[in-house]
């Protein structure tokens, strides 16, 4: 009877483990466990750390750990890197706190999408999905094959690199390019 029991347990963590594993993506070289908030999983990535910085900066630490649900297009350290030397900096200085808001919450989308989601509005919308953000700007969303990418309201554009990284309140999508609201 033990031996069944055994492996009747055995039998049950196989077949949880895999899709328990399968919702943890590696970003940045750490996973991300869709049971810990954005906060929580963003300060584990080596990809993320001056998006981390600035989310600090800004003041928005508390609301990216509330409930939600959000969308985040975060942006990596390559993609911070492409702005004009100094921005960064200067964007993370106390009196540029508002700017730095404005940006940051351009990258967020109330609500939580996944990637078939948005491919579903592209579609709807006949190659074109426009999504609302939380400082109140329009990103475009469309597909190129089937890559992912976003127009941000200067031109700019930026590509899906890893997608659906669920978190517990909501989702990231990793973006290889700071999007800029007007």
């Amino acid at each position: 009877m033990k031996k069944l029991i055994i492996a009747a347990l055995a039998i049950v963590a196989t077949a949880i483990a895999p899709s328990t594993f399968a919702q943890t993506k590696m970003v940045g070289g750490a996973p991300m466990y869709p049971t810990k908030d954005i906060v929580d999983n963003a300060v584990n990535s080596k990809d993320h750390t001056i998006l981390v910085a600035a989310v600090k900066a800004a003041g928005l630490v508390e609301t990216l750990k509330s409930a939600g649900p959000f969308t985040v297009f975060a942006p990596t350290n390559e993609a911070f890197n492409k702005l004009p030397k100094g921005t960064v900096e200067t964007l993370l200085k106390p009196e540029n706190k508002a700017t730095l808001t404005k940006i940051l919450t351009y990258h967020v989308v109330a609500g939580k999408l996944n990637a078939k989601d948005i491919a579903a509005e592209i579609k709807a919308g006949h190659g074109v999905a426009e999504l609302k953000t939380v400082s109140g700007g329009t990103l475009k969303a469309m597909m190129k094959g089937k890559k992912l990418y976003l127009v941000d309201e200067k031109g700019g554009k930026s590509w899906v690199t890893i997608a659906d990284v669920n978190q517990s309140n909501g989702v990231i999508h990793v973006v290889n390019t700071v999007l800029m609201p007007n």
